[in-house]
C-alpha cells in the first residue's frame, strides 16, 4: 500500500495537532518539536506539520509515501524514462526518519517526493533535515525541490 503525502506549514504546532486529530479522529503516528505527522489510513494518507518554515497554512511540498525500497528505483526510472528530470537521495535523514527518495517538480514548481521510511532518527533541535553532501543534487538537470524537503 502506499499513500500520498501533504506536508504543511503550520504556525502553532500543537492547535494543528489538536484540529487533525479530530478532524481524522486519529493521534500523531509521531510527534516531535515543531513536527508531527499522521498516518492516516481512512482515506490513505500521510499528513506532516511543520512549525516555522515558510508562509503558515501554506504547503510545504507533497510526496507518495511507499513501503518498498524497491520502489523508489523503480520510480525514479519510470519517472525519467518519461523525460522528467529527478533528484535521489539515499539513507537521508529528514523529518525524524531515513529515507530514500526521489524528487521531482511539478510543471508549476511544486515539489514531490516520493519515498520509503527505512529506519526511525531523532534530528538536532530545530532541524528537520539533515545536511547532506551529494554531487547528484547539484547537477543542473535536478528538479529545484532536490533541496526543499521540510
Amino acid at each position: 500500500m502506499s499513500r500520498v503525502q501533504l506536508a504543511l506549514n503550520v504556525s502553532n504546532i500543537d492547535e494543528a495537532v489538536a484540529f487533525y486529530s479530530k478532524l481524522f479522529a486519529t493521534e500523531p503516528a509521531k510527534r516531535r518539536d515543531g513536527y508531527a505527522n499522521f498516518a492516516i489510513d481512512e482515506p490513505p494518507l500521510k499528513l506532516v506539520l511543520i512549525e516555522g518554515n515558510g508562509q503558515p497554512g501554506t504547503m510545504n511540498h507533497l510526496g507518495v509515501e511507499v513501503m518498498s525500497t524497491d520502489e523508489v528505483p523503480a520510480a525514479t526510472s519510470r519517472l525519467s524514462s518519461e523525460g522528467l528530470a529527478t533528484a535521489t537521495e539515499e539513507n537521508v535523514s529528514c523529518c525524524f526518519a531515513v529515507q530514500d527518495k526521489v524528487w521531482v517538480d511539478a510543471p508549476d514548481g511544486e515539489p514531490w517526493e516520493i519515498y520509503t521510511v527505512l529506519a526511525d532518527t531523532e534530528m538536532p533541535p530545530g532541524q528537520l533535515r539533515a545536511e547532506t553532501v551529494d554531487d547528484a543534487l547539484c547537477c543542473a538537470s535536478a528538479p529545484e525541490s532536490a533541496a526543499r524537503c521540510c
